[in-house]
């Protein structure tokens, strides 16, 4: 499927299946089209090329109350005239429920999100969390065949956003109900997602579990934007290269060996040598970068250490009783299959 706004084309050959109960996060930078693809599914923007099918039906030309489905926005768009019972069962009433149909589905959903005793407050009386299981629950109680969730979580405090990735993927688990969730944090997308869309200028770059993301980045694309601190990525050219490995120089000078089906690079081709922080050591087996200590930041649990490497700053994670000093020069141990490596175009070498 396709959309443009204007000459803008914001989403482009975008090819998608998402399976009947599975939790899918689409995640990327800002403008990067991910809410313009969730809207597409729930009905509030028109596509110019494509189809989308729900249940093997295709609903393009089913308004937004035909499709299904059930959207919660970012604000939580609650009545502040009506207490949480009124705002959650205002839905069903305008579809014309019965009163008891509408009072089950009520106190069932509130039973789910802990909110049973609010159902007399009013919006104004409860806490952003509350609010927001408020917003949740005016959607489950459409009993929906999609949950459409847009940045839900980006109102609250990060306190509150760690319990309420937690409350959804409870929440899941407990409704089994196929769940869209957009967001550009990629903890929350790590933590809750069975898969990842990786979004960029309107593309899909790369889909997959949260592992596989992490460990088998497509591109460079990717592997800058999964993993918190992100991948360390050095300019460097090839060495020696063949299908059981490679050898490249960074713009140090330093040689490092590294994992990767290499068959299709040669010496000399320009490459970036990519290293996660947490795996880089101050100590121990594998090839080693110079660097010096500028700045450490000290968490109790761990250590983050950014060095200056030369022509690129590296960020390294180290355990909390670790502390190098500022200016201190140090040799960090990287060994050869905790590496990645890209070609000139960004894609990745397959790793061993």
């Amino acid at each position: 499927m396709s959309k443009r706004f204007g000459s803008t084309e914001v989403l482009r050959g975008i090819d998608l299946d998402i399976a009947d109960g599975e939790f899918v996060v689409f995640v990327g930078p800002s403008g990067c089209g991910k809410s313009t693809l969730l809207r597409t599914i729930a009905g509030l923007e028109e596509l110019d090329a494509g189809e989308i099918a729900i249940a093997g039906r295709a609903v393009d030309d089913r308004s937004p109350s035909e499709r299904g489905i059930a959207m919660v926005f970012q604000s939580y768009a609650l009545y502040p005239h009506m207490n949480v019972y009124e705002n959650m069962a205002f839905g069903l009433k305008l579809a014309k429920h019965d009163k008891a149909e509408i009072d089950r589905r009520v106190r069932a959903a509130a039973e789910t999100l802990n909110i049973t005793d609010y159902l007399s407050r009013k919006p104004k009386a409860l806490s952003g969390g509350q609010r927001q299981r408020v917003a949740i629950g005016r959607a489950i109680v459409r009993e929906p065949q999609v949950f459409l969730f847009d940045e839900p979580l980006s109102n609250l405090d990060a306190a509150l956003r760690v319990r309420m990735r937690y409350e959804f993927a409870s929440l899941h688990e407990r409704l089994k109900t196929t769940m869209i969730y957009v967001t550009h944090d990629q903890v929350e997308a790590m933590t809750l997602a069975d898969r990842i869309v990786v979004l960029n200028e309107g593309r899909i770059e790369q889909v997959g579990q949260p592992m596989e993301l992490y460990e088998r980045p497509r591109n460079l694309f990717v592997a800058g934007f999964i993993g918190s601190p992100k991948m360390n990525l050095l300019p460097a050219e090839i060495v020696r290269a063949s299908a059981a490995g490679a050898t490249v120089r960074t713009g140090a000078g330093e040689t490092v060996r590294v994992d990767v089906d290499a068959s299709r690079a040669a010496p000399g081709d320009a490459v970036t040598l990519g290293v996660r922080p947490e795996h880089l050591r101050l100590s121990g087996q594998g090839d080693a970068l110079g660097a010096t200590v500028t700045f450490v930041e000290t968490l109790g649990h761990a250590t983050y250490a950014y060095l200056d490497a030369g022509e690129t700053p590296l960020t390294v994670l180290l355990p909390g009783d670790v502390r190098p000093s500022a200016g201190e020069a140090v040799k960090l141990h990287v060994a050869a299959g905790e590496t990645h490596l890209f070609d000139g175009d960004g894609e990745a070498f397959a790793r061993l």
